[in-house]
């Protein structure tokens, strides 16, 4: 590997479309809260909104992945900064 190549963690990606999903969960979650489907068309936990505390989790769990991982100036894949050893 060459000194300036630069990895960045497949976490880092996971996490953003955790957070991606999770936002749109949500954002459907609070949709549908401010305008119910009709009576009879709901199902049978509907009153829990379910897709707003899912789509929290997920946001919650997304951003928690991104900012954990996030790629930051001279750290290597394995989230050491500099190097160690010599690898050829």
């Amino acid at each position: 590997m060459h000194a300036h190549e630069r990895q960045i963690p497949i976490w880092f990606f996971i996490g953003l479309v955790l957070a991606v999903y999770g936002l749109l969960i949500a954002s459907s979650g609070v949709y549908e809260l401010f305008r119910p489907p009709p009576e009879d068309q709901r199902v049978a936990l509907w009153h829990l909104h379910a897709p707003i505390w899912w789509g929290g989790f997920l946001l919650a769990i997304g951003l928690f992945y991104t900012f954990r991982f996030w790629p930051r100036e001279g750290e290597a894949l394995t989230g050491r900064v500099g190097s160690g050893g010599s690898a050829s």
